[in-house]
């Protein structure tokens, strides 16, 4: 049975991490031959000088494939050892059936259940909580839960306040039960509707049908309000780790780093401001990568482990704000 009492909880821990990002490097250089832009316009004002961008025949769901591919042979898994497979994503094959069933046919995983969640940029943490609800139940050993975005799919290629800012690719972590006092502590989560408006795609939905008219008028590309995202990001992601770590009776002082959502560079050194931390301890893969959306926070992640920046024992804070409105934070002790 599992754990329930208050003193030894049941927790998840994320035992692996794996990325895939396309081979192909799109630089400033290469957009501004298009745009009104330039390489210091983008940098100055978003941090980014190359994203990748999927080829011929790429999907969310074939980058997403490669991430568990890679994590699975780096954990030494079979197909039959992974029970659930859940999918973080705002750009799907096709509005159905879901990615997840994609994958998990692609990869072989014949025992394995699963499902897609859209959260937007929030997309990958709550995937990440709803994981490890099922592994901290005692229902689930082991979860895969995937980020990945074809974001080139959807960014309007001659709009370049949002060209400028996106990427391609995926990431996936392993969840498994966690050692006594490791793993995932706590995680807060929220929406606020009245923000739909200021980052969305107008249409292709329910709402708005694809038609000869939305295709004329580009309502099937991501639309967004700079401004207003930005300072919505900026004040609930600082607020957010405020919240989860006061909870807790921690200080952003106790915290080894924070990984943020990759957004905007200049989100994150104003994070680190409020939160008083100095921005190397902001974790930023965004100067690669761009904008990932649901594969920021694996890929920032990896970075972390690969560099040797995580070191078990510390304490770190997911956090993220995405279309929606919406918002997420997790508290880990890595282990």
């Amino acid at each position: 049975m599992p754990d329930t009492s208050q003193d030894n909880p049941r927790r998840a821990a994320i035992t692996g991490v794996a990325t895939y990002v396309p081979d192909r490097i799109v630089t400033n250089a290469e957009l501004a031959r298009t745009l009104d832009t330039s390489d210091d316009w983008i940098v100055t004002r978003t941090g980014i000088r190359e994203r990748r961008r999927g080829g011929p025949g790429e999907t969310t769901s074939t980058m997403g494939a490669e991430a568990v591919r890679r994590l699975m042979a780096a954990k030494g898994l079979a197909p039959d050892q992974v029970d659930v497979l859940i999918v973080a994503t705002v750009t799907p094959d096709m509005f159905f059936p879901a990615t997840a069933c994609l994958i998990q046919d692609q990869v072989g995983l014949q025992s394995t259940w699963g499902f897609d969640l859209s959260a937007a940029c929030s997309g990958f943490l709550y995937a990440l909580t709803t994981g490890a609800q099922f592994v901290a139940s005692g229902v689930h050993r082991r979860v895969i839960v995937v980020g990945a975005d074809l974001m080139s799919a959807i960014i309007d290629p001659l709009d370049r306040t949002t060209a400028v800012l996106f990427g391609d690719g995926a990431g996936a972590v392993l969840l498994e039960p966690a050692e006594p006092g490791f793993g995932i502590l706590d995680f807060l989560h929220r929406v606020d509707g009245s923000g739909r408006n200021d980052l969305f795609m107008p249409a292709g939905g329910s709402l708005k049908p694809p038609s000869v008219e939305t295709v004329v008028a580009r309502e099937h590309f991501l639309k967004q309000n700079g401004r207003t995202v930005f300072k919505f990001a900026v004040s609930q992601m600082a607020e957010s780790v405020e919240r989860l770590i006061d909870r807790n009776g921690l200080k952003a002082s106790d915290l080894a780093v924070v990984i943020p959502h990759q957004a905007n560079q200049r989100i994150l050194d104003a994070t680190a401001d409020r939160l008083g931390l100095a921005h190397d301890r902001m974790a930023s893969v965004i100067g690669r990568y761009g904008n990932t959306t649901a594969a920021t926070l694996p890929l920032a992640l990896d970075d972390l482990v690969r560099a040797g920046k995580l070191e078990r024992g510390d304490l770190a804070v997911f956090v993220a704000v995405g279309a929606g409105f919406t918002v997420g934070a997790t508290l880990m002790r890595w282990g």
